[in-house]
């Protein structure tokens, strides 16, 4: 079968970018901004302006093979991981399997793909992830209300399923699995869904159990971090494989919109940079970086500059 053709060209990877997780994690997106299933209430690229549960090929296989050949060469730096992950969920794009498999034939370096899970009730996606070094699924919700209100899913979707289909995926797959539980306060953190979650974690049986809360800029402002204590509390009740991702910071002035526009704006102030400059040395997608560039430059924090044809990011003039 021939490649698709007349699909839209865009930059496809990100990084490599230093992760807890993953090491230095070089990103490989596959979809158009914010693509996805969900309407996450915490996600740190916005609101999705419109869910689906539509698969499709989106972009030339052989545009997203190329640039990461590029990327993976032995003078490009170290690269622990190539994680497909970026502006939505991975799964809905129907190359993932054909992407993972050519990948693997390309370099030794792992592929880990990061999912929110809702795909996986599907026999294809499961399969498509089969060859995957590492899956990073995410479970939210144990009952279908929280999972309304913190993941404002697609109406199609039902949680029991994806729970359903996560313990089945458990068992068919032969790779890492790290489930990631992001916690919310006031939301899915009652003592009551912590327990059910506890419970529906052990069900799917994972290598690892990851808790996370909101770190970065949410899409909704009322989806809060929970405390450190709290999660202490919680990682105690998950258990020993449980483990806490979520970072901390000593000084809460580091953490936030204004700590990333804090950063932004010093990494400015020592030379012009581009959106790529940018989002490589900050670890952000740029999709991430944009939301923050256009605040900053509301702001008046910085400016836009043209030269020999590229954009460039500088502080405001005098």
């Amino acid at each position: 079968m021939s490649e698709p053709t007349g699909f839209p060209s865009q930059v496809h990877i990100y990084g490599p970018v230093p992760s807890r997780r993953l090491g230095y994690s070089l990103g490989v997106d596959i979809l158009p901004y914010k693509t996805c299933t969900l309407d996450c209430v915490y996600c740190q690229l916005g609101p999705t302006p419109e869910t689906t549960d539509r698969a499709g090929c989106f972009f030339e296989e052989q545009e997203i093979l190329s640039q990461i050949q590029d990327a993976v060469t032995p003078s490009r730096g170290r690269i622990d991981y190539i994680t497909f992950s970026g502006s939505g969920e991975p799964t809905l794009n129907t190359g993932l399997g054909s992407l993972i498999r050519k990948i693997k034939a390309m370099t030794d370096i792992p592929v880990a793909v990061l999912t929110n899970s809702t795909l996986l009730t599907r026999e294809e996606v499961r399969q498509a992830l089969m060859e995957a070094d590492l899956v990073v699924p995410s479970l939210d919700a144990a009952t279908q209300d929280v999972f309304e209100r913190v993941n404002r899913p697609h109406p199609s979707l039902e949680v029991k399923d994806i729970i359903q289909s996560l313990i089945r995926f458990r068992k068919e797959y032969q790779g890492r699995l790290w489930l990631e539980v992001m916690l919310v306060a006031g939301i899915n953190d009652s003592p009551e869904h912590i327990r059910e979650l506890k419970e529906a974690a052990a069900a799917i049986h994972p290598d690892r159990v990851q808790l996370n809360t909101v770190v970065r800029p949410p899409a909704e402002g009322f989806a809060q971090a929970m405390t450190q204590e709290r999660m202490e509390e919680i990682r105690e009740i998950f258990g020993p494989e449980a483990e806490i991702i979520a970072d901390f910071s000593d000084d809460p002035r580091l953490s936030g919109l204004e700590a990333v526009g804090a950063a932004i704006v010093d990494l400015v102030k020592r030379r012009p940079v581009t959106l790529t400059d940018l989002a490589n040395s900050l670890g952000l997608h740029r999709n991430e970086a944009i939301k923050h560039l256009d605040l900053l430059r509301k702001d008046d924090k910085i400016r836009v500059v043209f030269h020999k044809g590229r954009k460039y990011y500088e502080p405001p003039g005098e």
